[in-house]
């Protein structure tokens, strides 16, 4: 992760003055009395930052940026559907922002609600529903993919358009490919370089499945639309 977006983790640095040794002694009296420490909750999946990205098939002069700010929220958004009513175990909130800056042509900006993540290692995907947009995308999910750089890596980000989710043989209404719909937590690997700024991505396992869920093995979020 490059700390150039301004997240960074401080370290708190605590000083004992006259009185300090009393402090400590009576702090391990009091966890001797109490038992064991009680066992930390696992921290949710997440990804927060922000970013500039390199796109290949975009000229340099463009200037693409992403902001993610995601955290998972198991079953917190019920489908339709046998299985739906409780919602699935890679629901979650936040938002997503795309800025597109084309000289001579002007800027693209949309805004998006997190509805899916899920996360693997120092990768995760996500996807939104676009809430806000001037290029008319208002209502359409969208994937995105991220990869936090380590040892020196780069971050790394991918996005369900421009060469991604078309749908051959299938044509539009005026002859060009379908565009296929973006499925909940569905977003190619991540194919972008990240330029300036960086993600740091929270991993976390599948969390237990509630009571009464369903009988499918299959996860709910691949019945959603």
């Amino acid at each position: 992760m490059d700390t150039s977006t301004g997240t960074s983790t401080g370290t708190k640095r605590v000083t004992l003055c006259a009185g300090g040794a009393a402090l400590v002694a009576l702090a391990t009296v009091v966890a001797g009395a109490s038992g064991a420490p009680a066992a930390q909750k696992p921290a949710a999946a997440a990804v927060h930052g922000a970013a500039a990205v390199r796109y290949d098939y975009a000229p340099a002069d463009n200037d693409i940026r992403f902001t993610v700010d995601a955290e998972a929220a198991p079953f917190t958004r019920p489908f339709p559907g046998p299985q739906g009513a409780k919602g699935s175990p890679v629901d979650a909130r936040g938002k997503v922002t795309v800025y597109h800056s084309v000289p001579g042509r002007g800027v693209g900006t949309s805004e998006a609600e997190v509805d899916c993540l899920v996360t693997g290692g120092r990768t995760a995907t996500l996807t939104a529903i676009v809430t806000k947009s001037n290029i008319g995308d208002v209502g359409k999910r969208i994937g995105i993919s991220v990869q936090d750089g380590r040892h020196g890596e780069p971050d790394r980000l991918g996005f369900s358009w421009g060469i991604a989710n078309l749908d051959p043989p299938h044509t539009d209404g005026e002859g060009d490919v379908a565009k296929a719909t973006v499925g909940t937590c569905m977003a190619p690997a991540p194919f972008t370089t990240v330029v300036k700024g960086g993600f740091a991505v929270t991993p976390a396992a599948l969390p237990p499945l509630p009571d009464g869920f369903g009988s499918s093995a299959t996860p709910a979020a691949a019945h959603r639309d």
